[in-house]
């Protein structure tokens, strides 16, 4: 008996201390299955973002950071130098500001008037695509003709007959009271909803008949001034675009303008913003007796300028395809007598892409 204490006695202190060693190494293992020294533990998979409901609003750092990217978003290699965050899945990116149109080479080796207005005068004399149905006699039933040829294409490959036919066409017209609105009439007869924009006009909105609108507003390049604009109780100046999302419509079939010379930055202006793709047909006065409104530089400059404009209409698939120069109006080009030239030319496009 006396031997047999001192045997139970070691085998319990071996079993303390097996049971001390086992519990160290548990201890060990788990430490090292978090994140041993030395080596980065492997990032887990980001959970993919909430989507806000439509009505919520914005944190204000996160539209703080949209900001920022779309004005980077701009500059040439931003992505690869990772300023940017990934666009989301299905996300759309912003397209960048544009804040000038870009000038075609010069006519010639140096700059020069002649070569310049040549090369002008050619391109909007030369019809770009074939039309063979522009009269709106034919779809109204009344044979009043215009002062002037305001044509548009009627042919069948191309949406404006169809959405004629179909009562669906809408026509924005820019002018002053007193020229003649013969065309506008013909499209109110025609079905099409015609808002003519007119800021002569004593009221604010006037209906005439079913389709037609006058609204005193004056369409421009820019917005003006809120605190300049309140100010002017019988008048509005706006721009297209602007006008555009405030009457809730994404697109207008016919723009035509006579604006007096303000035309250049106006159809800059639909250029800049890409309210140009949202027209299907064209048809401006453009007038070249001086440079226009806030059009400045010297004569080739100028005339360089208005056949950028015109190149920049073809780049986005608009296709002149009618042309009228006004002999009833003084034949100057720049204030001079020179290079055969009408100071008016009415000058109709149709935006090939709409079919």
């Amino acid at each position: 008996m006396p031997k047999e204490r001192p045997l139970r006695r070691g085998a319990a202190l071996r079993l303390c201390l097996l049971s001390a060693a086992l519990f160290l190494c548990l201890q060990l293992g788990m430490r090292r299955s978090w994140c041993p020294e030395g080596k980065a533990a492997a990032p887990a998979p980001a959970p993919a973002p909430e989507r806000a409901a439509p009505s919520a609003p914005r944190p204000a750092a996160a539209a703080g950071r949209r900001r920022v990217t779309y004005v980077r978003s701009s500059r040439r290699g931003s992505a690869e130098r990772g300023c940017c965050p990934p666009q989301p899945p299905g996300g759309r990116r912003g397209k960048a500001i544009r804040w000038h149109i870009d000038l075609q080479p010069w006519a010639s080796p140096t700059p020069s008037l002649n070569y310049e207005a040549l090369r002008f005068l050619k391109y909007i004399s030369t019809s770009q695509i074939s039309c063979e149905h522009m009269n709106l006699n034919s779809l109204t039933g009344h044979p009043e003709a215009t002062k002037k040829p305001w044509s548009v294409c009627l042919d069948e490959r191309f949406s404006l007959i169809h959405r004629i036919r179909n009562k669906q066409c809408r026509l924005y017209s820019l002018g002053l009271g007193n020229d003649d609105n013969q065309f506008e009439v013909n499209m109110a007869n025609s079905g099409c909803e015609v808002h003519r924009f007119d800021p002569s006009i004593k009221s604010a909105h006037i209906q005439e008949g079913r389709h037609l609108w006058y609204h005193r507003l004056s369409i421009d390049w820019r917005d003006p001034n809120p605190a300049i604009a309140a100010r002017k109780l019988h008048s509005n100046t706006k721009k297209l675009g602007t006008i555009l999302n405030e009457f809730g419509h994404q697109k207008i079939d016919v723009l035509k303008a006579d604006v007096e010379s303000a035309e250049w930055k106006i159809l800059e202006n639909l250029i800049l913003e890409d309210v140009v793709e949202q027209i299907g047909q064209l048809v401006f006065e453009v007038h070249i007796h001086w440079p226009g409104f806030e059009v400045s530089g010297n004569d080739s400059t100028v005339v360089r300028y208005w056949y950028s404009l015109l190149r920049e209409l073809e780049l986005k698939d608009f296709k002149l395809f009618h042309t009228y120069k006004d002999l009833s109006k003084p034949q100057m080009f720049l204030k001079k007598e020179a290079f055969n030239a009408s100071s008016c030319y009415t000058l109709s496009w149709v935006n090939t892409r709409w079919k």
